[in-house]
């Protein structure tokens, strides 16, 4: 998929995760906007992934530890045929198929997540395994930044460099806010990179407000280094609609019916863009 056509798909997404977390009233809106460009690159542009292969043994395998953030997923997984449209539909109703979290009934979905710092774990052992069986699959793992306060994050990092996982990518997602304020108050991380770096790890920054910078920092990646690599993916919260921007109510914030007409409206002016 071409660069334009991964810009149009993200905003076709954003639209979606607000209809759907609309008409569910409930889900994360802030995060899920915030990571919304990350997966749509890895679902459309570096994930060998097929919804009429689920089982694969070769598969690419991809962990959401930031589970909280299943709206964004559903809506990706969706779009890309693994989930069909009524289970969005029925989204935050009674006996519905999708969960505030992901679990593994949902097509497309590896591990259940949802309680923070156990993703990164998981993801290190689908790499090891890759490496003992001699599989070439590669394996990633998308964290919050409010995450990062788990200590097993870092059991599984310093696992994941003594194995010499380089078949492994995990991604933080940087947008400095978690549901009770701003990352630094809460629980300081910086220096993330020199944290990482110690650990053992090939680590590189990126804009993940930007796509083009997102696809150029993927394809840099050596996977034949020895090392496990670390993306932190700087973005913002509630990204692509103005209101919501870096603001941290919007964590698990739901907007009414005004907030959510004057969302579509702002998505659907950049959408109009690509038409013309």
């Amino acid at each position: 998929m071409t660069l334009i056509k991964l810009k149009q798909k993200s905003e076709e997404l954003r639209l979606q995760v607000l209809k759907l977390i609309h008409s569910g009233k409930t889900g994360h809106t802030g995060g899920d906007l915030s990571v919304l460009n990350l997966l749509t690159v890895l679902y459309n542009h570096v994930l060998n992934v097929d919804c009429n292969r689920l089982k694969d043994p070769d598969r690419d395998r991809f962990i959401l530890s930031k589970g909280h953030c299943a709206e964004a997923l559903y809506c990706v997984l969706h779009d890309k045929g693994f989930i069909p449209t009524d289970y969005l539909e029925e989204y935050g109703k009674d006996y519905a198929r999708l969960g505030g979290h992901p679990d593994v009934s949902i097509p497309g979905v590896e591990i259940n997540t949802g309680a923070l710092g156990h993703g990164l774990s998981a993801g290190v052992g689908m790499a090891l395994s890759a490496k003992m069986s001699g599989k070439n699959y590669k394996t990633y793992v998308v964290m919050g930044d409010g995450e990062q306060a788990e200590g097993s994050i870092y059991e599984a990092a310093m696992a994941a460099n003594k194995y010499h996982l380089d078949n492994l990518t995990a991604f933080i997602d940087r947008n400095g806010l978690q549901i009770s304020g701003s990352t630094e108050d809460v629980m300081p991380l910086e220096s993330i990179r020199e944290r990482w770096t110690a650990f053992g790890w090939d680590v590189k920054e990126m804009n993940g407000d930007d796509i083009d910078q997102i696809v150029r920092t993927i394809e840099e990646i050596n996977f034949n280094n020895g090392h496990p690599h670390l993306i932190i993916s700087k973005t913002t919260k509630g990204l692509g609609v103005s209101y919501m921007e870096n603001v941290a109510k919007w964590h698990h914030g739901v907007p009414n019916e005004e907030q959510y007409q004057t969302a579509i409206h702002e998505i659907e002016e950049r959408l109009n863009e690509y038409e013309e």
